[in-house]
């Protein structure tokens, strides 16, 4: 085991979440894990200044620091920190962003335009980080445009525990839906986790922002259909969806969202459709209008993200993180052993 004791960093991005991550490796390691005192603050031009107030010589630092809203922002806070850390001699410096900004723009989509993802792993590989753990990349591939280690989890472990927990004793009622064809490996890999059907939403564009035509593949009659996907942004393909699927014969509709970045009028549209649920993680910091929604739903990623940095701080494997089974103590006070459904198989 290491001697030095991982040490956590947050900037400003989700300090709510690493303030989660540190108070679940207390109760793994028996000891306070705190975060690093720091001030990361702006000058009155918009300047990012970071300065630590403890000695990071040596030590293994994480810093927390999820590239959303405001991406440019938190983007520059996060190679700001990661210098600081690489310019007061710490061992090793681990960027954990459980939403990575820009991974949308994973490829080139017409002529004369940017590949941005590639761009922005480019600036964290120089910055001295060494490692990146985050979730859910919108892309695989992206873990290939950095030339150090990423280690991708993924929430599905985590919605199967929700899923099994909360439609114990309707299981054979649940259908899990893709609400696009780019989606299907996504949604497979939850719907195999709960011995669930699979349908898919494919969707026409006519332009970009603008959806000409959806149709249900797969029969939804009777069911309750699960969509599954890895960001939502305005929400209005989701909620779309969500009409298409009623119209087609489903009971309910609840959705599974990774990143809810819901932007401009994604809450309005979520709190009028017709779905009656929408789970979304803390991987992004909720805004009072999410926390406000009745039919919003935010689960934890604090537990995994814990034990991910303490595998990778002990040099044990962090692929064990995508088996429900290793997930299960962990989610254990939300999802006690023997109501998932799980726990008997």
């Amino acid at each position: 085991m290491p001697a030095q004791d991982p040490k956590l960093i947050s900037g400003n991005a989700n300090p709510e979440l690493a303030a989660s991550i540190a108070k679940r490796m207390s109760m793994h390691r028996g000891m306070t894990v705190g975060l690093v005192d720091a001030r990361v603050e702006r000058f009155n031009d918009g300047e990012i200044f970071v300065e630590v107030y403890e000695n990071v010589r040596g030590e293994d630092m994480f810093i927390i620091q999820p590239t959303s809203n405001p991406a440019n922002d938190n983007l520059m806070e996060l190679l700001i920190i990661a210098d600081a850390m690489k310019r007061s001699s710490a061992r090793r410096a681990t960027a954990v962003i459980p939403y990575f900004g820009y991974a949308r723009q994973d490829r080139r989509t017409k002529a004369r335009t940017p590949i941005s993802a590639k761009l922005v792993s480019n600036l964290i590989s120089q910055s001295g980080i060494e490692r990146v753990l985050t979730m859910d990349l919108h892309a695989a591939q992206i873990q290939g445009f950095f030339d150090i280690p990423v280690d991708n989890l993924y929430a599905s472990p985590i919605f199967a525990l929700d899923i099994m927990h909360h439609f114990a004793g309707n299981m054979a009622d649940v259908m899990v839906v893709s609400p696009d064809v780019g989606g299907v490996a996504r949604a497979r890999e939850l719907a195999t986790r709960i011995k669930a059907p699979l349908s898919i939403v494919d969707k026409r564009r006519e332009k970009p922002g603008e959806i000409a035509e959806m149709t249900v593949i797969g029969d939804v009659r009777g069911k309750k259909c699960i969509i599954v996907d890895d960001i939502c942004d305005t929400a209005g393909t989701l909620c779309k969806a969500a009409e298409v699927l009623i119209e087609a014969g489903a009971t309910e509709v609840h959705s599974y969202i990774t990143h809810g970045v819901l932007s401009g009028p994604a809450v309005e549209r979520i709190t009028n459709s017709v779905m009656k649920s929408l789970v979304i993680t803390d991987s992004i910091q909720a805004t009072d209008a999410v926390k406000a929604c009745p039919n919003i739903r935010i689960v934890p990623t604090a537990p995994m993200f814990a034990q991910a940095i303490l595998n990778i701080w002990n040099g044990t494997s962090v692929s064990s993180l995508f088996d429900t089974a290793t997930l299960e103590p962990i989610y254990e006070p939300l999802y006690p052993r023997g109501m998932t459904g799980l726990a008997a198989e």
